[in-house]
């Protein structure tokens, strides 16, 4: 039986696409459900592209969704500029056997001769016998092309609505299409499977793959990703970094779990699974081919989940990078567990901790104007003096604050947000007295004094 060997070509681009991820996932799935081998191959001949910075981005990025080394189903990268030679030779065979041409035309020469802007290439150099010039591929003048594709069924390409197309440049450089065709054929790949943008391209492999002696790979085009308008993931109005999402907190374990769900489905209810339950249930030919939503929303909520279940001591560990280096380690243990069940994303564990390691809270007016509305400077008055003698427990505080907001005629959510203010500076975060008891009763007392100052400067 034949190894399955699956291949992800990326270009360095700056960043790294969340489209692209998917696709390296469910390529990653079907090598590790075969016991194949995932190919990574850097599409690296675009010299404006060829940053070093840019491909170690790629493999930084494929490296925290899980995709590396420390899997024997991973090989690479290559890279594609490395194969220049044998691109070069597949052009000059396909030359020698009468598949291709020399083409000296212009697009101006072309729009002149058939009077039409739209008009593919009319097979003017054919015959021509020219030694020089770009390379076309000679496409059949009748039939059809048929790509079967495990995400689409039997997709048909009728021969005379497909021009000879380019395959190298008057430098003798070959195109995108050419030169992934060698690679594949080169690397013994055995599945290509690809954003659907990518299907024409198929069309033209078949043709090239048989050219040059290879039997074609299997092919599976997956549906694009769209946003809440239904418009294709666009980077200049989408979020679609995958670094950014890793930056604010997302963790890969949930990231991983959400773009394998973007298409394709488990055949249950199931939502929040392990890789290694997707893993030996993934099939592309269970790809849906329409478009895949991209909710942010409940990326967050899976990424929610995910931070819940983990390890206190780990939870701790992801959400020392969010913190300051010179914050008491010992002082945020004590109320890591409960920011745990509040975060959507790790990031988000600065505001609501800080408060415990500044020397005044941060100040924001709105969330001022908010707690402080009724100037309720009364209601703190009586809370701190009662904060002198009352024992101090997340109980005893509560009950506090509950006499002293009942004896102005508030209920206890009424009482709690200047108190929260004063403490925190935000009107949401973590559980008030839980909150006061880590501050002590010291700092409690001297926010409550600055609350008091400011309501009654």
């Amino acid at each position: 039986m034949t190894e399955v060997r699956v291949r992800f070509a990326p270009s360095p681009t700056g960043m790294f696409h969340v489209g692209g991820a998917r696709t390296a996932l469910f390529n990653w799935a079907l090598a590790e459900q075969s016991g194949g081998r995932f190919v990574l191959r850097i599409e690296d001949t675009d010299a404006s592209r060829n940053r070093p910075e840019w491909i170690e981005g790629i493999i930084s990025a494929l490296d925290w969704i899980g995709i590396n080394g420390s899997n024997e189903a991973f090989e690479g990268p290559y890279f594609q500029s490395a194969y220049e030679p044998q691109h070069r030779e597949a052009v000059a065979k396909l030359l020698a056997d009468g598949r291709a041409y020399y083409c000296d035309c212009t697009r101006e020469l072309l729009v002149a001769r058939t009077g039409s802007e739209h008009r593919g290439y009319d097979g003017f150099c054919r015959d021509r016998g020219l030694t020089e010039g770009a390379v076309r591929f000679r496409t059949p003048d009748e039939g059809v092309t048929v790509v079967h594709d495990l995400v689409r069924g039997k997709v048909e390409f009728p021969n005379d609505a497909q021009e000879d197309f380019v395959i190298a440049r008057t430098d003798g450089s070959p195109l995108y299409v050419l030169a992934n065709a060698v690679d594949d054929i080169t690397q013994s790949i055995t599945h290509v499977v690809r954003g659907e943008e990518h299907l024409g391209n198929a069309a033209k492999q078949m043709l090239l793959w048989p050219a040059l002696g290879a039997s074609p790979p299997v092919w599976g085009h997956l549906p694009v990703i769209v946003n809440e308008q239904r418009k294709k993931l666009s980077k200049r109005r989408d979020k679609v970094a995958l670094e950014s999402y890793r930056e604010e907190g997302y963790l890969a374990e949930a990231m991983v779990n959400y773009l394998m769900l973007l298409g394709w489905g488990p055949g249950d209810d199931r939502e929040i699974m392990p890789w290694s339950e997707m893993v030996p249930l993934f099939k592309v030919e269970d790809v849906n081919s329409a478009g895949a939503f991209f909710d942010e929303k409940k990326l967050r909520a899976f990424n929610g989940e995910y931070i819940r279940a983990l390890p206190l001591e780990t939870f701790e560990e992801r959400c020392l990078p969010y913190l300051e280096p010179t914050w008491d380690r010992e002082l945020f243990s004590k109320v890591a567990a409960l920011a745990q069940t509040r975060l959507g994303v790790l990031s988000e564990i600065r505001q609501n901790v800080d408060f415990l390691f500044l020397d005044e809270p941060v100040f924001d007016q709105a969330s001022w104007d908010k707690g402080m509305k009724n100037s309720p400077v009364e209601m703190i008055a009586g809370y701190l003096a009662r904060l002198e003698t009352v024992s101090w427990d997340p109980e005893s505080l509560k009950e506090a604050l509950e006499e002293v907001g009942t004896a102005q005629g508030l209920k206890l959510g009424k009482a709690q947000a200047p108190v929260r203010v004063a403490i925190t500076g935000r009107t949401v975060g973590l559980p008030l007295f839980e909150s006061i008891e880590v501050l002590g009763r010291a700092r409690a007392q001297e926010r409550l004094r600055a609350a008091l100052t400011r309501l009654q400067g």
